[in-house]
């Protein structure tokens, strides 16, 4: 599996994902062992790059995957970290956060970076993103917090996720950004027309997509009804494409033009290794268009 530039200069990213939320206590709650274990099988795909984010597990994924990784320090070249700092959440791991809330302060950002780079027991992270965006954020006070971290030589490149283009925009007049994460699939479209995968395409950059599966609810037993509609669709692109339900999904994010990196949430190395046999998948535009008919219920305008 081919590598994704990013940006111009930017970092290059495996084209899939490993999403870690659900490793520990949010999900599978898998042991060190575990964790070092399904790496392995993801490096083994081509699945160098891992999506973490400060608050995961209530803020102790990170330090999960800093002790499964811990002793093993050659693999620290064959892969790309990520992380999202900016949420404040209430938990006993945090007892001075009295209030669910977004904190994009300069102290806030370095305290982050550095409590990040600690749980992972790394020197540096390929990139940090902004978790989401708050309304008293100040571009000015990130760009210095990015541009000190980006000094030392702790963080690489910057980011930014659950961005509205205006709001990207803003940031990206102060500090170049290689991404911005926001939530796409067949289930949720708005990203397809509001103009945030548009700005990535004008500004060359690579956004990244999570929850692509739609937090389960393509394999949910009780489907609803759009869901149906689109298994209808993907029983008969199956035998053309001699590809799973899963699979084709996946082709039909990797499809778009803005060069969609997905986020695979998953701890099953059957599913990363489908989301791996997508990207040899090309969708003709008829069989994409079919697919998202099928999820909106009505043709295009």
């Amino acid at each position: 599996m081919h590598k994704v530039q990013l940006a111009k200069n930017g970092p290059e990213f495996s084209r899939i994902i490993a999403g870690v939320m659900t490793w520990g206590v949010w999900g599978k709650k898998l042991t060190a062992k575990k964790a070092a274990s399904y790496i392995d099988e993801c490096l083994e795909l081509g699945v160098s790059t891992f999506d973490h984010a400060d608050i995961y597990g209530h803020y102790t994924t990170e330090a999960l995957f800093g002790r499964a990784t811990k002793g093993r320090s050659s693999l620290r070249d064959q892969m790309e970290l990520i992380s999202k700092c900016g949420i404040k959440l209430v938990t006993p791991n945090r007892p001075e956060y009295k209030v669910h809330a977004y904190d994009t302060s300069k102290a806030h950002i370095l305290f982050s970076a550095e409590n990040s780079l600690k749980s992972l027991k790394t020197d540096y992270l390929d990139l940090l993103l902004i978790h989401r965006p708050s309304p008293l954020m100040h571009p000015y006070e990130i760009a210095e917090a990015f541009n000190q971290l980006k000094q030392s030589g702790k963080v690489l490149n910057f980011g930014v996720s659950n961005f509205t283009p205006s709001q990207f925009s803003l940031l990206n007049e102060y500090i170049p950004l290689v991404t911005n994460q926001v939530e796409v699939s067949l289930l949720h479209d708005e990203f397809l027309t509001d103009g945030t995968l548009d700005q990535c395409i004008q500004h060359e950059i690579a956004p990244m997509a999570y929850s692509t599966m739609a937090k389960g609810a393509f394999f949910s037993q009780e489907a609803p009804e759009p869901v149906q509609r689109i298994k209808k669709v993907c029983a008969k692109l199956k035998k053309k494409y001699r590809a799973t339900y899963d699979e084709l999904l996946t082709a039909w994010l990797l499809a778009h033009p803005a060069r969609i990196l997905p986020v695979i949430g998953t701890t099953g190395i059957d599913r990363m290794a489908a989301a791996v046999r997508a990207t040899e998948i090309t969708l003709a535009r008829d069989d994409w268009f079919a697919m998202w008919e099928a999820a909106r219920g009505h043709e295009v305008a």
